[in-house]
């Protein structure tokens, strides 16, 4: 085996170590997660509730809801990644391991990239939960969805949250003392020009553009053709959000090593306050 087939194993066996430590981590705590995904499912209700006060015929109201509810439980997914990139110094700080994991023989990119994909995968079942929970409460009809495409896209959009959070996840390093909720408001800032609950040709049109480059502009409006219509994946929604995958991760790591190197330089890497 060469020493790059090497080095490749050690840094996947590192990724999927990052994995499984937040596995562990999520059990620890898993009454505290139950708590907020019975949040989460409340806040979600009094969002598609306003489909029923809008006076609708039977069809166009279960249509207006189903639009909320894709909307919110993308929204809940990006959320999640958002927390998880965001609070991954946190964490470290909170378990007081964040020297020994960054002094480990494991890349930036294995690490980060680790905690993404644990993300991902905890976000897809908590946006699944949500969704049918949701769905079964409101009673909402959707015969044609295809639920298979509209994973495919939210998978392929990950990349790209992945590569956005990457960029967040560097503001607790340089502010240990509110680089976290700057890291949220970031998100929120996402979400208005997403257009997650509505339609983004309501916005002025600089917000228009600002949408552009926003991956969750592609995964609503692409999720919201598979589940409503029944649409399939579509190439105008998959290439926008490859180049920003494309463009975001790789930036995200820059941004993050140079945030690094300041915390180390400045002495804020382990502290807490």
């Amino acid at each position: 085996m060469s020493a790059y087939a090497i080095e490749m194993r050690n840094q996947l066996v590192g990724l999927f170590g990052i994995v499984e430590r937040n596995v562990y981590l999520t059990k620890r705590y898993i009454l505290w997660d139950v708590a907020f995904m019975v949040w989460t499912i409340a806040n979600t209700l009094t969002i598609v509730f306003i489909a029923r006060s809008a006076g609708l015929a039977p069809a166009a109201e279960n249509t207006l809801a189903t639009r909320l509810l894709v909307g919110a439980t993308i929204w809940a997914f990006l959320g999640i990644i958002f927390e998880f990139m965001t609070e991954i110094v946190a964490w470290e700080r909170w378990e007081g391991t964040i020297e020994y994991t960054f002094m480990a023989p494991l890349s930036r990119f294995a690490h980060l990239f680790g905690q993404g994909a644990f993300a991902v995968l905890y976000g897809l079942i908590r946006a699944s939960i949500l969704f049918f929970a949701v769905a079964a409460f409101i009673g909402i009809h959707a015969p044609n969805a295809n639920y298979g495409a509209a994973l495919l896209l939210l998978a392929l959009a990950s990349l790209s949250f992945i590569g956005v959070g990457i960029m967040t996840s560097v503001l607790p390093l340089i502010s240990p003392e509110k680089g976290a909720q700057l890291g949220f408001v970031c998100q929120g800032l996402m979400l208005v020009v997403s257009g997650v609950y509505y339609p983004i040709t309501v916005m002025p049109e600089w917000m228009q553009w600002i949408a552009k480059v926003s991956p969750a502009t592609y995964a609503l409006r692409g999720d919201r053709a598979s589940i409503i219509y029944g649409a399939g994946v579509a190439w105008a929604d998959v290439w926008p959000l490859l180049i920003i995958a494309v463009f975001a991760t790789p930036v995200g790591l820059v941004v993050f090593k140079a945030g690094e190197r300041h915390a180390k330089k400045h002495g804020k890497l382990k502290r807490s306050g």
